[in-house]
């Protein structure tokens, strides 16, 4: 596996070090430390420039070391440009399997709030992707898989399963019963209203989330992981079910596809993906597939 790990020099970015760190990879896994410099430091003096480079290239020498000292193999990179555009472009050249980035930076809500650097990432990088939370220097110890059956849902659980986590992590399979009822169609006003045909989609509503979560966890399985599952019932969005889930569960790392079964509609990223990503409290991974 190859890791764009996309640092600077926030706590947040700090977070996301220890985490790359401290977690169980593939064998062979590599990690490229990148910083970009943003054109707004060459706008000054040479000089003012020069330093931001030095006060860079220190700190990716530090995370290096820190990588390194874990048994990881590390390389890394200083960069110029818009963050955003950048490491999504790095992650592409070097055909990067995972990003992985602090939720905000050093200048907190004016610069790497998500829905401006962090959310851009989401959105523009061409593979997997992980907002890391301050708080998640912890190890992980729960992960709470999102699912609606799709292939990318599949795919995340593979993403899990290709992990060599250790032993007594808990992996817990949510999906939401959704029904999908043909556009305009009147829930609450007659005389559109027909319960036969009502209880007709909840049925299948269910039976797409059992059978959903059964190939999630038919694949945790197959990597030797002991999974439950939780099924709901309420009449919300799939994000709020999904973030109330891992609140309750107390989860360290949230795991889901970029876009399930609606796609545009549903779960492209702006959507249910990075309304998850923005608002929750532990860590995210949205899993796409190259």
């Amino acid at each position: 596996m190859k890791i764009l790990l996309a640092m600077d020099t926030s706590t947040a970015s700090q977070a996301a070090l220890k985490q790359v760190a401290s977690r169980p990879w593939p064998q062979a896994t590599s990690v490229e430390v990148v910083s970009v410099i943003e054109p707004a430091h060459m706008w000054a003096t040479s000089e003012v420039a020069q330093e931001a480079t030095r006060r860079t290239d220190v700190m990716i020498q530090q995370s290096l070391l820190h990588l390194r000292s874990s048994g990881m193999t590390a390389t890394g990179v200083t960069l110029f440009g818009h963050p955003k555009f950048v490491i999504a472009d790095r992650a592409r050249s070097t055909a990067a399997d995972f990003i992985i980035v602090g939720s905000h930076g050093v200048s907190g809500l004016k610069r790497f709030l998500l829905g401006s650097v962090a959310a851009g990432i989401l959105r523009d990088a061409p593979c997997s992707v992980e907002i890391v939370r301050d708080a998640a220097s912890r190890t992980i110890g729960k992960i709470l898989l999102a699912t609606d059956g799709s292939e990318l849902s599949d795919r995340a659980a593979q993403s899990i399963a290709d992990r060599p986590w250790p032993a007594g992590i808990e992996v817990r399979v949510l999906s939401a019963v959704e029904l999908m009822l043909p556009t305009g169609y009147a829930l609450f006003e007659p005389p559109y209203l027909d319960t036969t045909f009502l209880e007709t989609q909840r049925a299948e509503a269910m039976k797409r989330s059992e059978d959903a979560i059964a190939s999630a966890r038919k694949i945790l399985a197959g990597a030797g992981l002991d999974s439950s599952e939780s099924i709901s019932v309420l009449i919300e969005p799939p994000r709020t079910i999904i973030l109330n889930e891992a609140a309750e569960w107390g989860a360290d790392l949230i795991v889901v596809g970029s876009h399930g079964h609606r796609g545009i509609d549903r779960l492209l990223l702006g959507s249910t993906s990075e309304a998850v990503a923005v608002h929750a409290s532990c860590s995210v991974e949205v899993i796409r597939s190259r």
